[in-house]
């Protein structure tokens, strides 16, 4: 945590800690930084600065984030369906990277912020790939690059996609991503069993053949977004039985009017017949 003196703000500060003798790693720290800079949407962390500080370390700074990460909020909301509107947002910011080229790779609960006022912060694209150019990219002079020799792995195990696991770089793209999206939806889900809708959902986002996930996080949000609303899942084939019992649950009210009114009807004939 750092204080911005111009400004009397609090900030949070990213410092490099590592010996940089070839200037590699101070160049992938600025490098995160302009990216961060670019991506300009509400469920990423702004930058507000980069510079040095007088030892010559590379630093940039940061929005201070107040909030609880993934992991502990899910520990602490009780509350399915909040749990999954904040997971919806999620998608939405990594499919705003995504529309601009930037493959996150380390996508988990402990990278993202759930903030004091509900706000959903994905963290840490330290180790994002750039798939290609967006003309604001290419106007600042921020090359394509895959910057990872092949045969190595990066992220974590647990929300690592096969394909990533394998150290083949050139097979990471976006739906990488939408395998550790499913891990974490199931994390954030817990132990309780899920309906059966639900679980499809994360199983699909997390297949193991890359082919079998939903083609980016906006059509994971949409399906989770469904979910909520009562509706039918792409991730999922519903029986008669399993839709007709949706279709009561998702109209209770309604159903309860009909009843009603049917129990009056019943009433009604049997008081005439006497």
């Amino acid at each position: 945590m750092g204080r911005d003196a111009q400004l009397d703000r609090r900030v949070a500060l990213k410092v490099l800690t590592v010996v940089d003798g070839d200037g590699q790693a101070s160049a992938r720290m600025a490098e995160e930084a302009r990216i961060l800079a670019r991506l300009e949407h509400p469920g990423i962390v702004p930058v507000h600065d980069l510079g040095r500080l007088p030892d010559g370390r590379i630093f940039y700074a940061m929005k201070m984030v107040e909030g609880q990460r993934l992991d502990v909020y899910a520990r602490s909301s009780a509350n399915l369906q909040e749990r999954l509107r904040v997971f919806s947002r999620i998608c939405e910011a990594v499919a705003f990277a995504h529309s601009e080229g930037i493959i996150h790779r380390d996508l988990k609960p402990e990278n993202i912020m759930v903030g004091r006022f509900g706000e959903v912060l994905v963290l840490d694209w330290g180790v994002a790939k750039i798939t290609g150019i967006a003309p604001e990219f290419a106007a600042a002079g921020v090359p394509a690059r895959s910057d990872t020799v092949r045969g190595t792995v990066i992220g974590t195990a647990d929300y690592m996609a096969p394909e990533q696991a394998s150290g083949d770089i050139n097979q990471v793209d976006a739906r990488s991503d939408i395998y550790a999206l499913g891990r974490t939806l199931a994390a954030l889900v817990g132990d309780a069993r899920p309906p059966k809708r639900l679980q499809a959902i994360y199983c699909k986002a997390a297949s193991p053949d890359r082919a079998q996930r939903y083609a980016g996080a906006f059509e994971l949000s949409a399906d989770i977004e469904r979910f909520l609303g009562g509706e039918p899942v792409l991730a999922y084939h519903e029986t008669v039985l399993e839709c007709i019992a949706r279709l009561i649950h998702r109209n209770q009210a309604l159903v309860l009017l009909v009843a009603a009114y049917l129990l009056m009807r019943i009433a009604l004939f049997f008081s005439t017949r006497r």
